[in-house]
């Protein structure tokens, strides 16, 4: 699914409860497969301004059990995409699911760079108020300058997540 029109709201507490209904799915249908099933990217972060999309990481042990994990999100309406060009993140798209907040679904080995990165960045932001208030207004502008343009927007956001990678450890 791609993003074709850039919006950016406020945070909205209501994003917890879409996340834990959309995780309780998933826990039954993977049922004892995953050790987590994570709620990362800005809609995890309260005080966040983000795009009202889910992002999700599921987290299984090790890649023994992928194949189990891809037939049955498949018996629930996912398909697997691919890593879509990063390694160690598996992406899965989905139809059917109008009684769910709009999501990205993950799914991870425990030892993924790109799961580190996810949580480190959610954990740093979530006890950084002033992280959130940057971030947030870096996030309102580039969505008010590039509001039909994905890559503009991420490209205008680009430094700001940088510094704050820095600052978080995630690179020098």
């Amino acid at each position: 699914m791609r993003t074709t029109h850039v919006v950016v709201l406020p945070y909205d507490p209501a994003w917890k409860a879409d996340f834990a209904a959309i995780r309780q799915e998933l826990a039954s249908a993977l049922d004892g497969l995953a050790i987590a099933i994570e709620h990362v990217g800005s809609t995890s972060v309260e005080g966040l301004s983000a795009k009202p999309c889910i992002d999700i990481d599921v987290v299984m042990p090790d890649r023994a059990v992928f194949p189990q994990i891809v037939e049955r999100l498949a018996a629930i309406g996912y398909t697997h995409e691919g890593d879509l060009g990063i390694p160690d993140r598996e992406a899965f798209c989905y139809t059917g699911k109008p009684h769910l907040r709009l999501h990205h679904l993950y799914v991870c080995p425990a030892d993924s760079e790109e799961l580190h990165r996810h949580l480190v960045f959610r954990d740093f932001l979530r006890t950084h108020p002033e992280a959130v208030a940057r971030y947030s207004a870096c996030k309102e502008d580039a969505a008010r300058r590039f509001p039909e343009d994905i890559e503009g927007y991420m490209a205008c956001k680009g430094p700001c997540i940088e510094a704050l990678y820095k600052l978080c450890g995630l690179s020098e």
